[in-house]
């Protein structure tokens, strides 16, 4: 059975998100983006093909080069995921300044 990919494998990688990174700025060939990394083409060609894999990028031919370009839509989800957490902690961070500033009143009187 084939373990499904999905955007939050993707980013989990820092390579991968580097790579995100360059290509939202300018789509690139493989070769390029290699050149910006210490590890082999092939490393990279793994991990261009797992951001493909999630949708995270496209890759269309030009010629003989095979042009990646960032599809960043997929990270609405994560952004969507990140956010409940955020309001979370909010929550309890306004909770806390409340229970603080009652403190700060009873002990001196402000």
């Amino acid at each position: 059975m084939k373990a499904r990919r999905d955007v939050y494998q993707a980013i989990a990688d820092p390579t991968r998100r580097a790579i995100i990174g360059m290509l939202a700025e300018q789509p690139q060939n493989v070769n390029t983006i290699a050149e910006h990394f210490d590890v082999t083409r092939q490393a990279i060609s793994l991990h261009v093909k797992i951001l493909t894999d999630c949708g995270l990028i496209f890759i269309r031919k030009e010629g003989r080069d095979h042009i990646c370009e960032a599809r960043l839509d997929q990270l609405s989800e994560v952004s969507m995921w990140v956010e409940q957490y955020k309001k979370h902690w909010e929550a309890k961070l306004d909770s806390l300044e409340a229970y603080l500033e009652q403190l700060k009143k009873e002990r001196y009187g402000k």
